[in-house]
């Protein structure tokens, strides 16, 4: 793949990534290559959250400066996204985060192959072997047709967001299916609560 190539699918991804948060649009999610890892629990209390979030990020830095190293592919790491679900919609909804299961994920660029992501598992795992490394594993995700909207505030405070996106949906004529998706374009060590940035997605489709 050229650098222009490559700049030109980070440049889509992260222009859908733009929602406006004064109202849902409807978006068209091609494929994409993840580095993922599933689990469940409280994000805010689960030991297993954190260790995934850390050998997300730890294979994810790995793979950037391998490539920039040995193929001359340069590109930033991309934000941290969920997919989050519960056996019942209502648990997930009223915040019993107990209850909830998630996959957290990191996209990757056209240039990360799955041999050479098994390579750079292999050189983690000799340098640092974070405890969730052996669940990170390299898949594609077809999200397809979606609704989406920017969350601006803390998380805990996505509800009415969210309940606001699924209405928009129902007035689509859509229906509801798959998982609902955040991708987090804040940090939230560094940013005030109330200032951080959230894509809320929720696929569908026609009724």
């Amino acid at each position: 793949m050229t650098t222009q190539l490559l700049e030109q699918e980070i440049k889509q991804r992260n222009q859908r990534n733009k929602p406006s948060a004064k109202k849902p649009e409807i978006v068209d999610v091609p494929p994409m290559n993840f580095l993922m890892v599933d689990g469940a629990g409280d994000p805010n209390t689960s030991q297993a959250y954190r260790d995934a979030v850390e050998a997300l990020y730890g294979v994810s830095y790995a793979l950037k400066f391998t490539l920039k190293k040995v193929d001359g592919v340069v590109y930033s790491v991309a934000p941290l996204e969920g997919l989050w679900w519960s056996e019942e919609m209502s648990v997930f909804l009223s915040g019993e985060r107990t209850r909830w299961q998630w996959t957290m994920m990191l996209a990757q660029p056209s240039p990360v192959t799955e041999g050479r992501v098994a390579q750079v598992i292999e050189e983690v795992r000799r340098k640092k072997n974070p405890a969730a490394l052996p669940l990170v594993r390299f898949a594609a995700y077809h999200e397809g047709l979606a609704a989406q909207i920017m969350h601006i505030g803390p998380y805990a405070a996505e509800a009415p967001t969210i309940q606001r996106l699924h209405a928009f949906i129902h007035e689509e004529g859509g229906v509801l299916q798959h998982k609902h998706h955040e991708i987090y374009l804040g940090d939230p060590r560094r940013s005030a609560p109330e200032k951080l940035k959230t894509v809320i997605r929720q696929p569908f489709r026609r009724g």
